[in-house]
């Protein structure tokens, strides 16, 4: 019964945050469905002649009553967590006179504190900036905006800054492989809400920002700069986005050579990469006690997300892959995919806005229940792979995130590669090297460059390789198509089939039980 209660509780939270962030949904009619359903609750725990808990659970009984009320009481709210987090943007436009007034086209001063590192891209850098006031009314406003600047000058995370330029609301814009981008709400589930493009920012002061957070930053910018001392341009280009999910100075021909072969997965900051990584930790002390070892992957996926500065993004990738790992070294997968299933809840209540909106933790998620579930299932059929170094491990954990993602991939991206399953069998299997080699080059590179240098050299040639395969496909004719509008139908229906071949007997199981 308990299984079934917390089951209730998960699934009806986060359904009833997905049906609101799809539609909206009166807020009055949540609450009263809440009540009712809370009413309910107690009918069954006090007055039912068969009250729970006094006899033993019965699904057509008060304990099913109770489950089924308990789902709907957290569908309510769910829906009623993300309509809250929906409507409090503050606005701006309205503190500064509004639209009517004509304000907006004309340049506004505004000062405030730069809340995360700067984004440095191809062509500009970009800050997200937390306004301290507004200049016109000294009135403070919590409002995120992101703010677009040229090279020249080396802001940082907790500069106080003084900016100007035309203050405008984010639009939705249309990508190379012809899908509309939700730029919009990419923005808005980071809480930012306004854009200044190519605004003037003057540093006025500087240490306003955490200090852990900026140790962390501080930490993070070393490691990447002694790693790109040791490995060679564009190898340490590669390598920041393999270990850090930096990929934002990739320049617009690399990026579409990724796409194209289907191999921009490898890039992201999610949970599959540091598993992988973590994994790879693991076998390396598997001469030690088994605790020991499962230690040392747990303490590599500590330094991952240091070295990622402690970002929102790190952590949830770390926790995703802390949970896989336990998994994979306890073979308690029910137990670790309850756990799974809470920390989702968990960080969904705190950002509802994940749940549809943030790719990497959707990536994260599902590339997750792919290492816990798939693998076990499909290790028979790579027998054929030598276990030394634990190669085989490995080979079936990123074949299996990686089928299991590419439905994903193809509804988010639009883009079918016709030889991204090639070139990920020729990639996959050294990447968990790579990026270990990568933290090594790293961390011997803090102590002396000289130690890094020997360490580099062997990651380059790991990396020369995996940019030569996948130049070699991207420079193939018809390596891939854009499907601009892959259907979310098709995308649902293939997940569903792949839970049911994953969950059918247990489902079935379920409803024999209770019939």
């Amino acid at each position: 019964m308990r299984d079934r209660i917390f089951y209730a509780i998960c699934f009806g939270f986060i359904f009833g945050v997905l049906l609101r962030s799809f539609f909206f949904v009166n807020l009055y009619f949540s609450i009263f469905i809440g009540l009712l359903s809370f009413v309910l609750i107690l009918f069954f725990t006090l007055i039912s002649k068969d009250k729970w808990p006094a006899r033993p659970p019965d699904w057509s009984g008060a304990g099913g009553g109770i489950a089924v009320s308990i789902f709907i009481l957290a569908f309510s709210l769910g829906i009623l967590r993300f309509h809250f987090t929906d409507v409090s943007a503050p606005n701006v436009f309205s503190a500064r006179g509004g639209p009517a007034s004509g304000w907006e086209s004309n340049k506004v001063e505004l000062t405030g504190i730069i809340i995360d590192e700067p984004d440095i891209r191809e062509n500009n850098q970009r800050l997200t900036i937390e306004l301290s006031r507004l200049n016109l009314d000294n009135k403070v406003e919590k409002t995120k905006i992101l703010a677009t600047v040229d090279f020249g000058e080396d802001f940082k995370y907790g500069d106080e800054v003084k900016f100007d330029g035309k203050l405008e609301k984010p639009e939705n814009f249309i990508t190379d492989q012809g899908k509309e981008f939700d730029y919009i709400n990419y923005l808005r589930k980071n809480g930012i809400f306004y854009v200044i493009n190519y605004a003037n920012v003057e540093i006025i002061s500087r240490d306003h920002g955490n200090k852990i957070k900026s140790t962390l930053f501080f930490i993070k910018n070393k490691f990447l700069g002694k790693m790109n001392l040791a490995i060679s341009h564009p190898g340490s280009l590669l390598m920041g986005g393999l270990i850090l999910g930096e990929r934002s100075s990739f320049n617009s021909e690399m990026r579409e050579k990724f796409i194209n072969t289907g191999t921009i997965h490898i890039v992201a900051l999610s949970g599959y990469n540091v598993t992988i990584v973590s994994e790879w930790i693991m076998k390396i002390f598997a001469f030690l006690p088994r605790t020991l070892s499962f230690g040392a992957g747990i303490l590599g996926i500590l330094l991952f997300v240091i070295m990622a500065g402690g970002q929102s993004t790190a952590v949830r990738a770390g926790v995703m892959a802390s949970l896989a790992l336990i998994a994979r070294a306890t073979g308690r997968n029910y137990d670790v995919a309850r756990a799974l299933l809470l920390a989702g809840v968990i960080m969904i209540a705190l950002n509802p806005f994940l749940l549809r909106y943030d790719v990497s933790f959707q990536l994260s998620f599902i590339a997750t229940v792919a290492i816990i579930f798939l693998v076990p299932r499909f290790e028979k059929h790579f027998l054929w792979v030598t276990p030394k170094f634990g190669l085989r491990d490995v080979v079936t954990v990123t074949f299996c995130a990686y089928i299991f993602v590419l439905p994903f991939i193809l509804y988010k991206m639009g883009n079918l590669s016709l030889v991204a399953l090639p070139a990920n069998v020729l990639i996959l299997p050294f990447i968990p090297l790579t990026m270990m080699l990568g933290f090594l080059t790293g961390f011997a590179g803090l102590v002396w460059y000289g130690f890094g240098v020997p360490l580099g050299y062997i990651s380059y040639l790991f990396l020369h390789y995996e940019l030569g395969v996948i130049n070699f496909f991207s420079n193939l004719p018809f390596t891939s198509f854009s499907i601009p509008n892959f259907p979310l139908v098709i995308t649902i229906a293939i997940y569903a089939y792949f839970i049911y071949k994953l969950f059918g007997r247990n489902i079935k199981d379920f409803f024999i039980e209770r019939l």
